[in-house]
């Protein structure tokens, strides 16, 4: 599930466009599905862009997610070189830093090995990457699906991310893995990424169960499926999302034999 404290959703809600607003809208949140999914994506673009009050909420939002007992994944999207990369890595995955979370979306397009401090600092601190890979917003096609030798850029993505989870050990499932969208006419093959898939695009975005069984392939019992907005809408009323909730862990609740 995803934290997004949109501003419309904000002004939806009845709250002030604000930090304080941003507080509540999450607080609703988290006490609406905190306990029913395994996995909740704070939007970290909606709290940053509130400055330091909206940084102080998100920390204490991640803070939340563990006492609520489910995984943290800061959708920051972040990607550099060097330095500036080691920087980011500290500041989302070191132990201690007030930002650390469970795992982290990370952008590629700086060339895969860009992100070494972050595969590295994720590794030494037992947490998780989530790499750009092939995502459902139209202006990504003509990047990601361009072709090259070994295939499209999303597919030397997945590939190389799955290289990196080999170092686990065969069979281990690793602790990187990539964000594919559930509207993705033609997919990267996900056979021997070993490890998970985060699939934003289902609800409000059209993807379907099938289009996730269909993307997913053998990655299926790795997958998370996100959902936002299809929730939020639903609120401010916390037992209205709830019943959402619920209905949509029926709905994307997959058999092992699928």
């Amino acid at each position: 599930m995803g934290i997004d404290p949109h501003p419309a959703l904000l002004e939806a809600w009845g709250l002030g466009v604000d930090a304080v607003g941003v507080r509540e809208f999450s607080r609703r949140s988290l006490e609406a599905f905190g306990d029913l999914v395994p996995a909740i994506k704070p939007q970290v673009a909606f709290f940053e862009e509130h400055g330091s009050a909206g940084f102080a909420v998100l920390e204490e939002v991640l803070a939340s997610i563990v006492e609520a007992g489910a995984l943290s994944i800061a959708d920051a999207k972040r990607g550099d070189i060097g330095s500036t990369m080691a920087g980011y890595a500290r500041a989302w995955l070191a132990e201690g830093s007030p930002l650390a979370c469970d795992a982290l979306t990370v952008s590629p397009y700086l060339g895969v090995a860009s992100l070494d401090a972050a595969f590295d600092a994720a590794t030494a601190n037992d947490r998780g990457l989530f790499v750009l890979a092939r995502t459902s917003n139209p202006e990504a096609v003509g990047l990601q699906a361009a072709t090259g030798p070994s295939g499209t850029v999303a597919q030397m993505v997945v590939d190389e991310v799955g290289h990196r989870n080999a170092a686990s050990g065969p069979g281990a499932p690793g602790s990187f893995g990539v964000v594919v969208g559930a509207t993705v006419a033609e997919p990267p093959r996900l056979d021997d990424l070993s490890g998970p898939v985060l699939m934003p695009g289902v609800g409000e975005q059209g993807g379907t169960a099938e289009d996730v069984r269909r993307i997913a392939g053998p990655a299926l019992p790795r997958t998370l499926v996100n959902v936002s907005r299809h929730v939020l809408r639903s609120g401010p009323d916390v037992g209205a999302m709830r019943a959402v909730v619920r209905d949509l862990a029926e709905t994307y609740r997959f058999a092992e034999s699928d």
